[in-house]
């Protein structure tokens, strides 16, 4: 797939000539060819083999696949956690910002202290702080809790706090790791339509990664489904339904069960070639 004007693409092929394409319009991720093993001899686990994907600024991206394809090791290397055994990673943003399924906050500091020590670490000036953990925290619903602690909120709240200290982070790319998988399903719903709103406001390239399919449909521009063993690229689904999306919409519904049939036979196969 390849953008036309003013449209959002992700290139789920090597094959595409990008020479003479002006900087801006680069893809802000670039994945090439990537093999990620763990273990040496005898102990080798291929967690990738051969990953090819670009995606563009701006783009709502989900990763989907079975527990053990690879989405978060695709993550972490995303991120600069981790180096690839073979291909490579390049990523055209200043800043990358992470959020993980546990909150992980500091339960020492108030909600607006979690947010700032996030500004401080992305070298914003002390008395800037303060007033812009204000403006974050009162972007995701969360202005009056700024002197709570971590253990005075309920875990929506917590998800917020760490989606604000993210944001906090100044980046371009927005990576989240199943960051709503604990949650129940109308605090799950609530966050759909904040993230959501954030991504549209702010205009960040956000890549998610869950292993709910209503989720990864309801969200995304295009729905990257990884096979596992080893985890690779199965298919690119460009999600074309009309925002603002409901997960329980016959049209989500409709695409999830396809995109649900793919994954049963990915699996399938991966058992067979075992």
């Amino acid at each position: 797939m390849k953008s036309r004007s003013h449209e959002r693409a992700l290139l789920a092929s090597g094959s595409v000539d990008t020479t003479g394409l002006e900087a801006q319009s680069r893809p802000v991720v670039s994945v090439a060819g990537v093999t990620k093993v763990f273990g040496t001899g005898g102990q080798q686990v291929i967690a990738l083999e051969g990953v090819t994907l670009d995606i563009e600024r701006g783009d709502f991206v989900c990763m989907l696949g079975a527990s053990g394809c690879g989405k978060s090791t695709l993550l972490n290397l995303i991120a600069g956690l981790d180096q690839p055994t073979t291909g490579t990673v390049d990523v055209h943003a200043q800043r990358t910002g992470l959020m993980f399924q546990e909150a992980a906050l500091f339960p020492w500091l108030t909600v607006r202290g979690n947010v700032e020590i996030a500004l401080k670490l992305a070298g914003v000036a002390r008395s800037e702080r303060k007033p812009r953990a204000e403006d974050l925290l009162e972007m995701v619903h969360l202005g009056d809790f700024a002197k709570r602690r971590p253990h005075e909120l309920s875990g929506g709240m917590r998800q917020r706090v760490a989606l604000a200290r993210a944001l906090a982070q100044d980046a371009d790319v927005l990576l989240m790791d199943e960051p709503f998988g604990a949650l129940d399903a109308m605090t799950r719903d609530r966050l759909h339509d904040e993230l959501e709103a954030l991504w549209t406001s702010t205009g960040k390239t956000i890549i998610f990664v869950t292993h709910n399919v209503r989720e990864a449909v309801r969200l995304g521009d295009y729905v990257v489904l990884l096979a596992s063993r080893p985890g690779r690229v199965a298919a690119v689904y460009n999600v074309t339904i009309p925002r603002p999306r409901r997960i329980d919409s016959s049209e989500v519904a409709t695409l999830a069960a396809t995109i649900t049939d793919q994954l049963h036979e990915e699996g399938s196969r991966g058992r067979r070639d075992r």
